[in-house]
């Protein structure tokens, strides 16, 4: 009985940090991505500006390719290819998260997902 029990406790203990380490993502700004090397980031979850500079969507919707500027330093930029459905609230200047991986070799990051940051006009108002 209490070697079941012993046993049962590291299996979900195993699960658990598994878990939490395989599943593990870095969040990083767009400057802080850029002076990571592959093999210190494989994969990573970016928050960052659209530029409306060179922004260009599939013509089906299916996907989209843009600059994402730095929050804190805008002169800080990546190039993110997204090839997936694009929000209705995607656009210049959207503040948006990009999950993915970095290509250091075309200086890019490949986005698996792109979501955008909510708009204050749908956020709930403070009322006092």
């Amino acid at each position: 009985m209490k070697v079941a029990a012993l046993l049962f406790v590291l299996g979900i203990g195993y699960l658990t940090f598994s878990g939490l380490f395989e599943n593990s993502i870095y969040y990083v700004g767009v400057a802080e991505a850029l002076e990571l090397t592959p093999k210190d980031l494989t994969t990573a979850r970016i928050f960052g500006t659209v530029k409306p500079e060179d922004l260009s969507q599939a013509a089906n919707g299916q996907g989209v390719t843009f600059f994402l500027a730095d929050s804190a330093d805008t002169s800080r930029v990546i190039r993110v290819v997204y090839k997936g459905m694009v929000p209705d609230t995607f656009k210049a200047g959207a503040e948006v998260f990009v999950e993915g991986s970095i290509d250091h070799a075309n200086t890019s990051f490949n986005a698996s997902t792109l979501v955008t940051k909510c708009p204050s006009k749908y956020q709930k108002e403070n009322r006092t």
